[in-house]
């Protein structure tokens, strides 16, 4: 179990979302950093889609009432387990009694606490996630309060010792961030003058900046006759622009539909660089090509693959070649641009890999590159 003692600022119990009920009017909820989260997750040899803590701004205070693994990614908020510092983007076992503490963010806006097994709550329409403005997901709907008591799952069996991710792998998060956007679905409601000043000016994050959205403030963007339409599909990425030409990024809740123009749509892999800022941060939007924003996922999805087969590497038990660890659950479910085929790893001793990919199973051997 896992004592919430102070909660933060807003901590709620997400995971990768609900999907298959936007024709119903449910948004998907869900992660909001989902490079973090699912970093977190495989820090603690859980699958990528294990429900994790959210934490926005400021952390709070845990007290883990058995030993568990746990790992903390995101924001730079620093942390203390007993009084004493350790390290974000690492795997940490604790044993009972354990408080770990994680104060305001330094840099970035969200971290994700991960514990093997995942944190256990009531499965809503397939998902643990909490979506707060109708009260269902997570814990009891709502955000984390003092004194309530979490349940994790049962840990899948994962041998490797405790790790640190190479810095390389760790983002950087800057006030002033470049975020990569596609044009359309309506691009073509918008004036060549329009388009311009969204590629070409820089747009501060307002105070309204949340789950929902992100309302910035800029230059005013044109439209050609108005902003409104008949109202079509929503989806995290993309950006309205309202009568007032200053654009919102819809975030993980948003809501199904909306009746406004939506000039870009931020690709998948930076949409976390986006919930990654605050108030008063600047964004600057770039044009990006179908097949650069198809590469960009392919590299998210490499660095999943790299981070499970290194953190599992401590695994590798000095035994007969024979002998295997664990699995690694990492199950790469196809994602928003249907690249990736339900894959797992194996780490066998020595110097073999083997792959699990579609229903069918690979030998690799690991030979050194020089």
């Amino acid at each position: 179990m896992i004592r919430v003692i102070q909660p933060g600022m807003l901590t709620t119990v997400q995971d990768e979302g609900r999907s298959g009920y936007l024709a119903f009017g449910m948004p998907r909820a869900g992660v909001m950093d989902r490079y973090a989260a699912r970093i977190a997750n495989l820090l603690c040899g859980n699958p990528l889609a294990a429900a994790v803590l959210e934490m926005t701004i400021i952390g709070g205070s845990y007290c883990f009432e058995s030993a568990a693994r746990i790992a903390v990614c995101g924001a730079a908020m620093p942390l203390q387990l007993n009084g004493e510092p350790i390290e974000a983007w690492a795997a940490v076992d604790v044993t009972g009694g354990d408080v770990l503490e994680i104060g305001a963010a330094t840099a970035g806006c969200r971290a994700y606490l991960a514990v093997a097994g995942g944190f256990e709550v009531a499965l809503v329409m397939g998902s643990r996630s909490t979506y707060y403005r109708a009260g269902i997901g997570g814990f009891a709907g709502r955000a984390l309060k003092s004194g309530d008591v979490l349940h994790r799952g049962t840990p899948i069996p994962f041998a490797a010792a405790p790790v640190q991710l190479p810095a390389g792998l760790i983002p950087e998060y800057s006030s002033e961030v470049e975020i990569r956007v596609m044009s359309g679905p309506q691009t073509n409601l918008f004036s060549a003058a329009g388009l311009n000043t969204l590629l070409t000016t820089t747009y501060t994050v307002s105070n309204e900046a949340d789950r929902m959205g992100y309302r910035l403030e800029g230059e005013k963007i044109e439209h050609l006759n108005g902003p409104d339409i008949v109202s079509d599909a929503l989806t995290p990425g993309a950006i309205q622009v309202p009568g007032s030409g200053q654009p919102i990024v819809m975030m993980v809740d948003c809501g199904t539909t909306g009746g406004y123009a939506k000039i870009a749509t931020v690709i998948g892999p930076d949409l976390a660089k986006v919930a990654q800022t605050k108030p008063q941060d600047i964004l600057r939007f770039v044009s990006c090509s179908d097949e650069a924003a198809v590469q960009a996922l392919r590299q998210e999805m490499d660095r999943y693959r790299q981070v499970a087969e290194w953190a599992a590497s401590g695994a590798v038990p000095a035994v007969a070649e024979t002998a295997e660890s664990p699995e690694i659950p990492l199950d790469m479910r196809q994602d928003q641009a249907g690249l990736s085929a339900p894959l797992q790893t194996t780490r066998r001793a020595g110097r073999k890999l083997r792959l699990h990919i579609a229903g069918k199973s690979y030998e690799v051997e690991i030979k050194e590159v020089k």
